[in-house]
Order: structure tokens, then C-alpha cells, then sequence
């Protein structure tokens, strides 16, 4: 039992470590295909490809994981809606008819 888990931590590890090798190579590509053209800036090398695809998964990814938000809001939204009462869906509706004007005012009479 124990080698049939080590057997398949180390093919996980080795599924990363080529997904991150193949992404660092495919970003290194990418930035040195379009940035020095568009932008005047300089190739870089393997490990710098590496560093800003970690950079960039710490700005904007996180490490907690990825949830799923898409099905997560919708879910919110369904029951938020079923425990509005009816006069509140349709104060609602009425502002979302409104177009851009704020929730639950008239819209801005046009100007003469």
C-alpha cells in the first residue's frame, strides 16, 4: 500500500514540474514573440518566463485554490431573489429597467 502512494505522489510531482516547464517555455515564447515588438521591451530568458507566471498566479490567482465562483454568485442570487418579498422584486425590476440611473431612484428627467 504505502508504494502504490509513493508511486502516485511522485507521478503527480512529475505532471507538475512538466505542466510548469511546458507553461515557463510557453510564456517565454509568447513574451518574446509579441513584447519586444509591440512594446520595445527585451527578450527574457527560461527562469524569468518561470518568475512572472508565479508573479502573476500571487497577483491574480491566489494560492487558496480556484472555487467555483460561477456557480457559487448564480446559487446566492437564486436564493436572494426567492426570499425577497414581492414588493421588493418588483422595486427591483423597476430600478433595473431604469438603465444606468441608481437602484430605487427615477430616472433623471431629460433635459429641454
Amino acid at each position: 500500500m504505502k508504494t502504490h502512494g509513493f508511486l502516485r505522489v511522485l507521478k503527480v510531482l512529475l505532471f507538475v514540474l512538466l505542466a510548469a516547464t511546458i507553461c515557463g517555455f510557453v510564456v517565454m515564447w509568447l513574451w518574446n514573440w509579441l513584447m519586444p515588438a509591440i512594446f520595445g521591451l527585451h527578450a527574457i530568458s527560461y527562469w524569468q518566463a518561470l518568475g512572472l507566471l508565479v508573479l502573476s498566479k500571487v497577483l491574480f490567482g491566489g494560492f487558496l485554490g480556484r472555487h467555483n465562483l460561477r456557480g457559487d454568485w448564480r446559487a446566492r442570487l437564486i436564493r436572494r431573489w426567492e426570499d425577497m418579498p414581492p414588493e421588493e422584486r418588483e422595486k427591483f425590476r423597476a430600478g433595473m429597467r431604469g438603465g444606468c440611473s441608481h437602484f430605487g431612484s427615477s430616472p433623471a428627467a431629460p433635459k429641454a
